[in-house]
């Protein structure tokens, strides 16, 4: 345990250029192929058995595991929302913060995974009998990708059945754990007309008027209030478009907006109120019409579960033990994640920060510094020893 814990920092300077490295390599939602198959070659290169799956995440063992073995997993999502556009982007300032997109959220978690995989080849900090440890470099957890790599490996994967925990990485902040799973669902809703000319078919229902109908319907309900207590929810749309030219009705307008909640009940009463806002709208546009009529298309394209861990979850309670060891104080929050799907499933799972300090996550200006990176690597390593005890639940 000694050496696995004192490698981390001994590797300090080889943990900050991984980091840089793999936040070089490009990985936008979707697209996360090269920077998967890079994470699994830096994992080979540390005897890690590493294989890519159907999904795209990345599936790494730091030590072997005997079949059928129950599993902990140590997970961090390789995607971002903004993408460097060139290697020039990621840099290194004066003061040592790493400036780019996605160094933060989740450079961190990816660089995280590579530290602990290199303490383990230093040293295997398990005893005889201990469940094994599997670390996840996953797809699909920023935007549309809707947890799409957390789905298939807890829902699909050959090693579904064996997962008993997570300890999901994401971003660097070691003051907070995610133990409850903010839902949310995504609409994108498509608004058609026949369109023409502004002053020869004056009288054609126009998409973009009845698209706006329906936002301002939604915002007087909902757009100030957020409830109180497991009520409280978000509603933003978040994208707008339509229309091609001033002088012309359009033939389309389309929105995306995005709903969360703690409460399910809650997100599902906004679902059905966004549906009749929606036919209300169109109503309304249809009614005064001359000729032709509107029609609309709602597609979902995201939807994340709601999930509470409880109190008593031996995950918790290990964090936290290991948290007053070393002098983390750390609250306990409520946030959508990874752990969103562990959580819906009831299996116990939290979301911590992979250490160092971090800003301006999903913006272009978006900052890491790794200085008490140390720290939330031997907190991380302390609550997997707790996990993977014999006997622990």
């Amino acid at each position: 345990m000694r050496e696995c814990l004192l490698a981390f920092s001994r590797d300090r300077q080889w943990i900050n250029e991984r980091h840089l490295e793999v936040c070089r390599i490009p990985a936008p939602t979707f697209l996360e192929e090269r920077r998967a198959q890079w994470m699994a070659a830096q994992f080979r290169a540390l005897n890690c058995d590493a294989r890519i799956d159907k999904a795209g995440n990345v599936i790494a063992f730091p030590a072997p595991v005997t079949p059928q073995a129950p599993l902990v997993a140590v997970s961090a999502h390789l995607d971002t929302v903004l993408a460097p556009r060139n290697e020039d982007e990621i840099r290194v300032a004066r003061d040592g913060r790493f400036e780019g997109p996605g160094v933060s959220d989740n450079g961190a978690g990816l660089a995280a995974l590579l530290g602990l995989a290199r303490g383990f080849a230093s040293a295997n900090p398990l005893g005889e009998g201990a469940a094994g440890i599997v670390l996840v470099a996953n797809v699909g957890e920023e935007g549309e990708g809707n947890l799409s790599g957390m789905r298939y490996l807890c829902r699909q994967s050959s090693l579904a059945q064996r997962l008993q925990s997570f300890v999901v990485l994401d971003g660097p902040a070691t003051d907070h754990i995610t133990c409850q799973a903010l839902g949310s669902r995504r609409f994108e809703i498509s608004i058609n007309g026949p369109g023409g000319h502004s002053w020869n078919d004056a009288g054609t229902p126009n998409p973009v008027h009845a698209l706006s109908r329906m936002i301002a319907e939604m915002a007087e309900l909902f757009g100030g209030a957020r409830g109180r207590g497991a009520q409280r929810f978000s509603l933003n749309f978040g994208m707008i478009e339509g229309g091609g030219s001033v002088n012309a009705i359009p033939t389309l307008a389309r929105t995306k907006v995005d709903m969360r909640s703690e409460s399910a009940a809650r997100i599902e009463h906004l679902s059905q109120t966004l549906q009749s806002a929606l036919e209300a709208a169109l109503e309304a546009e249809n009614s005064r019409a001359s000729s032709a009529r509107l029609t609309a298309r709602v597609r979902e394209i995201g939807n994340r579960p709601t999930g509470t861990l409880p109190g008593d979850a031996p995950i918790l309670r290990y964090l936290r033990d290991v948290d007053e060891h070393l002098g983390i104080r750390a609250r306990l929050e409520c946030s959508s994640t990874d752990a969103n799907v562990p959580l819906s499933m009831g299996i116990q799972a939290v979301s911590i920060g992979a250490g160092g300090h971090g800003g301006g996550a999903h913006t272009p200006g978006e900052w890491y510094h790794p200085e008490g990176r140390e720290l939330a690597l031997r907190r991380i390593l302390l609550t997997l020893c707790h996990l993977t005890a014999p006997n622990a639940v």
